[in-house]
């Protein structure tokens, strides 16, 4: 730990080399104040995690700012120019978020002075369009500046490189090493020698129209972008495909601060009110979700009378059935699904049925669009429960909200126009497959070091029983940071630190083989909430 003098010394010398008065300002402020924040402040830059870099908007080398926009930059250019990749096509997009048209010029600029071809897209948009745009342009890199689904004050730096593909070990650790080389940040070069890539969403557009299998379109959909930057860009893709769109009026414009809702993530309790209260007022048929940047969606279905909203594996499980049941083999004869170690087992079950390849990886889809091969040889549908669900990745290489909202449009239309519905499909599939329940324990902790020391408890400590049940548990170390748990009829529960949050996330799942579908759904709620508990109990308040 580095002394009070020691820190005092850092700040300094980073306030004499921001690039930003504001920035330079805000920290002063806490040096002059001897802030004991100043230590965090100064405790390092971000690195890579899951998804890229994510940080709250702020002063000092371990936050969000121009500063750090432009170091990270300069050691993505210095490591791409060092794989001889230099002078090739880089594309930059963004959100909406505070900061965030700053740090996209930027990145622009600290590229192009660099020698590459920047191509920055026109406005803020999806990260999809971006994802696909780097394969469009076969560009050698691609960076969007966005934070998802995290609170507001946050912002990110995602970084894709060729093909549309997020970086993984060791390249994460190669470029952290380039940034630390990489000089102050006002002696970095910049310049506003980059184009527009203007057509990047009618491109990203002309293509997601082709996606639907069907021809029943007689469908209303409620959708919300929640404050983000999708509503328009989604509301134009199901008209394309012949959809009616309903908006939730209040979320449908862009804003950082992402007012009607506490979290602006689609799986937080209470996020998606305002949806299904609109659904049920227009009378609608599907209810569509995406998180702020569009790479998420979350479904909801009226059910007897009222709404629910589907969990990622029910979504993860209706798109792969729709995908397998209309795939045409001749143009892909060696079919291969995918999801992760933390995604309910069920597609395992309609892969076999469908005879085709089954991968489970890591998670993330940095490995999701790695599967099989290591390369995604033939993957023709990829999901993680966290709602991320990739349908059509020789086009985007990543999870996609826009185009999995139009492809369950299609498979809604189309059960609808024979007199069924997508519960409907789902019992179907749980009579076949098994009746697959999941469920989160999530605890959120503000000492960091607290994961760390609940990891090392448990793996010193393992589980024999949870929940009346024997239990075996398999160390993923060194390979991730993961338990796994598992014991007979389905049980299993998946341990890990959060890629992208301060929480301590446990992944659960019960299976009941389906004589009476009532029956088993009441006995698999009754296991789940008995693992639940057994579960907190084990993790404490991490």
């Amino acid at each position: 730990m580095r002394s009070g003098t020691d820190v005092r010394a850092a700040a300094l010398r980073w306030i004499a080399e921001d690039v930003d008065p504001r920035t330079q300002a805000e920290l002063q402020e806490l040096v002059d104040a001897d802030s004991p924040e100043l230590a965090d402040r100064m405790s390092g830059m971000p690195r890579f995690g899951t998804a890229g870099l994510r940080a709250q908007v702020r002063a000092g080398a371990n936050g969000m700012n121009r500063a750090v926009v432009v170091r990270t930059t300069a050691g993505v250019a210095d490591w791409l120019v060092g794989r001889g990749h230099g002078g090739g096509v880089v594309v930059v997009g963004r959100d909406a978020r505070h900061g965030s048209a700053d740090f996209a010029a930027d990145t622009a600029g600290v590229l192009a002075a660099a020698g590459f071809d920047v191509r920055v897209l026109p406005e803020p948009l999806p990260t999809p369009v971006l994802a696909h745009a780097v394969r469009a342009l076969d560009a050698v890199a691609g960076v969007q500046i966005t934070a998802s689904h995290n609170p507001p004050q946050d912002n990110g730096y995602k970084l894709y490189l060729r093909g549309g593909t997020h970086l993984v070990t060791p390249t994460d650790s190669e470029i952290e090493a380039a940034v630390a080389a990489t000089p102050p940040a006002n002696e970095v070069p910049r310049s506003e020698d980059w184009a527009v890539h203007e057509s990047a969403l009618e491109d990203y557009l002309a293509r997601v129209a082709t996606l639907p299998r069907g021809s029943a379109r007689g469908l209303r959909i409620a959708a919300t972008a929640m404050h983000g930057v999708g509503a328009r860009p989604l509301r134009e893709a199901l008209h394309r495909a012949g959809f009616d769109v309903h908006l939730v009026a209040s979320q449908a414009e862009p804003d950082p601060d992402f007012p009607t809702v506490g979290f602006p993530n689609p799986e937080e309790p209470g996020s998606t009110d305002a949806l299904l209260a609109l659904a049920a007022e227009v009378g609608a048929d599907l209810a569509v979700a995406l998180d702020p940047d569009a790479d998420r969606c979350a479904l909801g279905v009226p059910v007897d009378g009222t709404w629910r909203m589907l969990r990622g594996d029910e979504t993860g499980v209706l798109l792969a059935w729709h995908i397998l049941s209309t795939l045409d083999r001749s143009a892909v004869p060696d079919p291969l699904v995918a999801t992760t170690i933390v995604s309910a087992t069920m597609l395992r079950s309609i892969a076999a049925e469908f005879g085709v390849r089954y991968d489970e990886t890591l998670t993330g889809f940095k490995w999701l669009v790695r599967a099989g091969d290591g390369a995604g040889t033939g993957l023709v549908y990829a999901y993680e429960e966290a709602l991320g669900h990739c349908v059509d990745p020789e086009f985007v290489r990543d999870k996609d909200g826009i185009s999995a909202a139009v492809l369950a449009a299609d498979l809604a239309a189309t059960l609808k126009a024979s007199g069924r519905s997508l519960s409907g499909l789902l019992d179907e599939l749980s009579s076949e497959h098994g009746l697959h329940r999941t469920g989160q324990v999530s605890v959120r902790v503000s000492d960091l070091s607290v994961i760390p020391r609940t990891m090392q408890r448990l793996r010193a400590q393992p589980p024999t029983r949870l929940a009346g049940t024997e239990v075996d548990v398999r160390d993923l170390l060194p390979d991730t940071d993961a338990l796994v748990i598992t014991g007979d009829g389905g049980l299993r529960v998946v341990v890990r630190p959060s890629g992208t949050e301060p929480k301590l996330k446990c992944y659960l799942q019960v299976v009941e083989q389906v004589d009476d579908l009532p029956a088993a759904k009441a006995r698999a709620a009754e296991r789940l909430a008995a693992l639940e508990q057994a579960v907190s109990d084990l993790v404490g308040g991490a």
